[in-house]
């Protein structure tokens, strides 16, 4: 097994646009073949767009692009701009009048930073299509990583700035990765270390009292499940501006009902790296894509999918910067640990 880059992964472009000014952004995955494709939705309070396309039971074989946006329910107006790229490019279901490019789209709320009435439009979903031409970068604070924030439980105080991460292995000829948007209401854990890398800081709030103020230490990390549990006669709903999505890639040659398993199993990538995962407060979900035709165990697959969605969770985290006034794991902790 050897870690490569994602753009190794033929047969997709990946490709981001954002507003730096107003933290937010998206990033499209064009499978201009079509791809097999699966999704698992664990959130209870998720924003998307087509998904059920990959049911199953639903009648399409194939997808031609997903999108990954910020704005909340805002921003699956990008999807539009895909779907116009890829109209442009003559690419889509052949329905007799037109191709319909089919486009499934999921959201971030990342409204808490920057500017809450700019979110990703049909114009940045197409910017971000033309952007897939060239080799960008899949890590940090770019495309929808751009306004992921985690640690939100205390108010935005407290909160460390996320982002995008990705992460790629390769077993024989069988290719694998995993891109993911980072904003969870639980903490971020490193899996290879056991340590805390993410969560809400013990930072100075506008109700605390003037002694606990100048007591409080903004590079203490507090742990999420013990301040929801001393809460939990009477937690109010502090719960607004998570999700984490996210997608895995494959080589694999799958038909959409694998690809449905193989997005379920990669939901236990996200449970190995944040707690809490998974709660009515997030809209947790993992799209999965076969783009290859290498002959793969299903099992397999789905355990590989799982291990590179919870290493690139720690990427997105140690290769997020410091934005709007938000700091980072680089800034707080170690300016020049970035998990290559």
């Amino acid at each position: 097994m050897q870690e490569i880059p994602l753009s190794e992964i033929k047969q997709i472009q990946i490709g981001h646009a954002q507003d730096l000014s107003a933290a937010t952004g998206c990033t499209v995955i064009l499978c201009p073949e079509g791809a097999a494709a699966g999704v698992d939705i664990r959130g209870g309070g998720p924003a998307s767009r087509e998904t059920q396309l990959l049911n199953p039971v639903a009648a399409a074989e194939k997808i031609h692009a997903v999108l990954l946006s910020g704005g909340s329910a805002f921003g699956l107006d990008a999807a539009g701009g895909v779907m116009q790229y890829l109209e442009e490019k003559h690419i889509g279901f052949e329905t007799g009048a037109a191709k319909v490019p089919l486009v499934c789209a999921s959201c971030i709320y990342d409204l808490i930073i920057g500017a809450s009435n700019i979110r990703p439009d049909k114009t940045m979903g197409y910017q971000a299509c033309e952007n897939a031409q060239v080799n960008l970068r899949t890590d940090g604070c770019i495309g929808v990583g751009t306004g992921a924030t985690v640690g939100k439980f205390l108010g935005p105080a407290s909160m460390m700035k996320s982002g995008l991460g990705s992460y790629a292995i390769q077993i024989g000829e069988l290719k694998i990765g995993a891109i993911v948007a980072v904003n969870a209401l639980g903490d971020i854990f490193d899996t290879q270390t056991g340590m805390q890398i993410a969560g809400p800081l013990h930072a100075a709030s506008p109700d605390m009292h003037t002694e606990q103020a100048a007591s409080a230490d903004s590079t203490v990390m507090l742990c999420t499940e013990e301040l929801i549990c001393h809460q939990y006669s009477g937690l109010k709903n502090l719960f607004t501006g998570n999700t984490t999505i996210g997608a895995i890639i494959t080589n694999g040659n799958f038909t959409k009902t694998e690809m449905n398993k193989i997005a379920a199993m990669a939901q236990n990538g996200l449970a190995r790296s944040i707690n809490p995962v998974h709660t009515t407060a997030d809209g947790d979900s993992v799209y999965a894509l076969s783009v290859g035709d290498i002959s793969a165990d299903l099992n397999v697959t789905g355990t590989l999918a799982a291990q590179v969605m919870s290493s690139a969770i720690t990427r997105a985290i140690y290769s997020a910067e410091s934005m709007c006034g938000v700091p980072s794991y680089q800034e707080l902790f170690s300016e020049n640990r970035l998990q290559k």
